[in-house]
């Protein structure tokens, strides 16, 4: 009976006969509660409403709504021209805009918009494709939209006690369909009977039913719609924000402003480009016509970020070879040989080829901006420290940069290692050792200068610095403070560059005459976005690692899996080896469904390996104590190393053979690369394994591609391809503008950006030209760092 009374409530289109059924609650009558008597009137009542139903010839109340698509001009639709023709009215407040108060406002400034134009740049991140109507009969589950007849809308309760939701019945001329709003009563006011509202949202089957389920809403009257019968944009949000107060918004705005954008783009490069106006694809970009016209509006914005951004760094490259000659240094050909046959082994010919470049660098007169690319374990650090020896040579000073302190150490003992081995340790101070026997006319001294260093021993390192008596300065951000000096630096290397900005690799360099910058990374960048965002780099790359250097097993564990990793990990452990577990987090979360370092280290240490020892490492501990631990675990002191990503990179423990990732879906191809890089660096077979309780399809694939990629570029290219828009590790950091709509993917907007860009850096490089001074001005407007003159 309920199967029936649904597929009638579907067919009937006349309002009485609707109304009949429902007073006669056939789909739920409570029939075993009835009397004899009631339930032969009951079944009286029904047969003669099956009857009338029957015999009633149902005749259409609405037209059915046309399904076929309407035909699109061969050129996008103009913005709404207005009186308001002044371009200088985008820089005007939000508040400007009718409905906007002071409280809506204040929203949107947490997201950054705070003008007009904030708010035309401020894009939806997706659209719901709500474009292609439908009458009630073609409805299937799914996202679908309809234009129909409210019949009736009331606020109803599922239970007493219960929050009210609102229930409707709306039809057309082939059927008619239940539409529920669930803990929202007040819709039920608004829904007029008689009155006609295109619906678009999820259709699920209900008790043989279909029924939309909290659908998006508006009256046909309205005409251009906004929330429904279209490519419907959603929103980033924040607190207090809801997607139909947003789009209403955004919509008044683009109607009103998007026309008065100027274009700055030269128009030689948009046609040779074929990209749209900027006005249009503002416009479009927001309330597309049809997804042809979105992806268009995209290319054109994202054209003009990548193109925007390569203008900028190729101004950057030019100020700093123009704003003061550099210094020439010349190799010295006998020291680098001393060197090279003092390792304990040959460098590779990717390593001999970068050195080469960084070397002929060194010998101009222009100071060298280098961006040194290089796979973990590639040997970036020993070709940085025959640059810094050749600074050295010649009466300079070298430094080198890390972003933590675990990292400055790292280097700090590596350096020391290898340079035991070309002369003689003849002084030992804590942070300063000095060597005999590499430089032929006096020692050479090399130090750590880092944070945690007590104050009156940093004093008097600073002072040691000053005089020149110190030759290569190993440290964190430390080095770049207003109390550092330097008597004569010439050749400064910047580690991890992408975890410092752009203005403390500006202030290194101001340390000391324009010296000679090396900035290295070990997460690979494929070559044609290094070239776009480090273009103000000249760039090099090792891509090949040492022979030997060993496959690290990776293996993605399922959630059943857990218990055979510890297993595997006690196995190491009795081995004579040790293990790093990494999770995503310092402490729990309630938002995150993460493990969090403190809280796994202690559940590890009390409930699965108490007969082993466990420490803990993550960025909130104090210098001292992450110093400690590091030690610890170097020293075999302790077994296993619970630790946050701090880990990700510095650390160098030769006996560590495991490295288990916790959450390793919520890290991105080249983290996890990192990860992987911290072990395998000892003579035994060594392993990673990366669990994952519920990954995201996204998340699957990235676990399936490490688990059998080993090659850190293949892994970034891969990584590249399943980014969406925004930041790259941190163009934010970087000094550079954010991208919105630039998908890191889009290689050929890529390509022809930069081309587009280095071609008119060669033909007006300061953009002198008339043309050119709307561009002038959006340059200055994006860029937030000086990177040039332009006027």
């Amino acid at each position: 009976m309920r199967t029936w009374a649904g597929k009638a409530a579907d067919a009937i289109t006349s309002r009485p006969l609707l109304s009949k059924l429902k007073k006669l609650k056939a789909a739920n009558p409570g029939y075993a509660a009835m009397s004899p008597e009631q339930r032969q009137a009951w079944i009286k009542d029904i047969l003669a409403f099956a009857s009338e139903l029957e015999k009633t010839a149902i005749t259409p109340i609405v037209e059915a709504p046309k399904t076929s698509p309407p035909k699109k001009s061969p050129a996008a639709p103009k913005p709404k021209k207005t009186a308001l023709s002044d371009a200088k009215s985008l820089d005007l407040p939000v508040t400007t805009i009718k409905g906007m108060g002071p409280a809506l406002a204040s929203k949107f400034a947490k997201l950054g918009v705070k003008t007009i134009r904030d708010l035309l740049y401020y894009f939806p991140n997706r659209h719901l494709d709500y474009s292609q109507i439908k009458t009630v009969s073609q409805l299937t589950e799914g996202e679908q939209t309809i234009i129909a007849n409210v019949w009736e809308a009331n606020a109803t309760a599922w239970r007493p006690g219960a929050r009210r939701s609102t229930e409707a019945v709306v039809g057309d001329a082939t059927g008619n369909v239940r539409v529920m709003w669930f803990n929202n009563p007040y819709i039920a006011k608004s829904l007029m009977t008689n009155s006609r509202i295109v619906i678009s949202g999820r259709v699920r089957l209900f008790n043989g039913r279909y029924t939309f389920e909290s659908p998006e809403w508006e009256p046909v009257e309205e005409g251009d719609y906004v929330h429904t019968g279209r490519l419907v944009p959603v929103y980033p949000l924040t607190e207090g924000l809801y997607q139909r107060q947003v789009r209403k918004i955004m919509k008044s705005a683009v109607d009103v402003y998007a026309a008065q954008v100027n274009d700055f783009l030269p128009e030689t490069i948009r046609q040779s480009c074929k990209l749209m106006e900027l006005p249009d694809a503002i416009a479009q970009a927001h309330y597309p016509d049809d997804p042809g016209w979105q992806d268009k509006a995209r290319t054109r914005l994202a054209f003009d970020e990548l193109f925007l951004l390569q203008l900028g760094v190729l101004s950057r490259k030019r100020a700093w070879r123009e704003s003061q000659p550099g210094n020439a240094i010349p190799a010295d050909k006998a020291l680098i040989d001393r060197f090279l046959n003092c390792l304990p082994f040959q460098l590779t010919a990717a390593q001999n080829k970068v050195l080469r470049e960084i070397l002929d660098d060194m010998g101009k007169p222009q100071a060298m901006s280098r961006l040194l690319q290089g796979d973990v374990g590639s040997g970036k650090t020993v070709v940085a420290l025959v640059g810094l020896l050749t600074a050295v040579v010649n009466g300079y000073q070298g430094a080198l940069m890390a972003p933590t302190e675990i990292l400055a150490g790292q280097h700090f003992n590596t350096i020391q290692s290898l340079l035991a081995r070309m002369g003689k340790l003849t002084n030992e101070e804590p942070y300063l050792y000095c060597y005999e026997g590499i430089l032929l006319d006096r020692p050479l001294t090399i130090a750590l200068l880092m944070g945690a260093i007590p104050l009156k021993k940093k004093r008097e390192l600073h002072t040691r610095i000053l005089s020149g008596e110190v030759d290569i300065i190993v440290g964190t951000h430390a080095l770049i403070q207003q109390d550092v000096e330097f008597k004569k630096l010439g050749f400064a290397v910047v580690d991890e560059q992408h975890r410092f900005g752009v203005e403390q690799r500006s202030v290194l360099r101001q340390k000391g005459t324009n010296p000679h910058v090396l900035v290295m990374t070990a997460t690979p960048i494929p070559r044609t976005l290094a070239l776009t965002l480090y273009g103000d780099l000249d760039l090099s790359v090792i891509d090949e690692l040492p022979p030997g250097r060993q496959i690290i097993k990776t293996k993605w564990l399922r959630p059943n899996q857990r218990d055979s990793a510890y297993n595997f990990i006690r196995k190491e452990i009795a081995a004579g080896h040790q293990a790093f577990i990494i999770c995503p987090l310092i402490e729990e979360s309630e938002t995150i469904e993460a493990r969090a370092a403190v809280a796994e280290y202690e559940h590890l240490a009390k409930d699965v390996f108490p007969e082993l020892k466990l420490g803990l490492l993550h960025g909130k501990m104090s210098s001292a104590d992450k110093e400690q631990a590091m030690q610890d675990f170097k020293a075999k002191k302790t077994d296993i190393l619970v630790s946050t990503p701090v880990v990700e990179v510095g650390i160098d423990v030769p006996n560590a053979t495991v490295m288990m990732v916790e959450s390793a879906d919520r890290f991105g191809l080249s983290q996890l690369h990192q990860f992987r890089g911290r072990v395998g660096r000892g003579e035994a077979q060594s392993f990673c394994m990366l669990l994952a309780e519920n990954p995201s399809s996204v998340g699957q694939e990235r676990l399936s591609i490490i688990e059998t990629t080993q090659n850190g570029f293949v892994l970034a290219e891969a990584d590249l391809k399943m980014r969406g828009p925004g930041e790259f590790f941190g163009t934010r950091q970087s000094g550079l503008p954010d991208l919105k709509m630039a998908k890191l993917s889009d290689v050929s907007i890529l390509e022809a950006a930069r081309e587009q860009a280095i071609a008119l850096n060669n033909r007006d490089p300061r953009l002198k030209l008339l043309e050119h001074a709307l561009l002038v001005k959006e340059l200055a407007r994006v860029w937030t760092t000086e990177v040039g003159e332009w006027s």
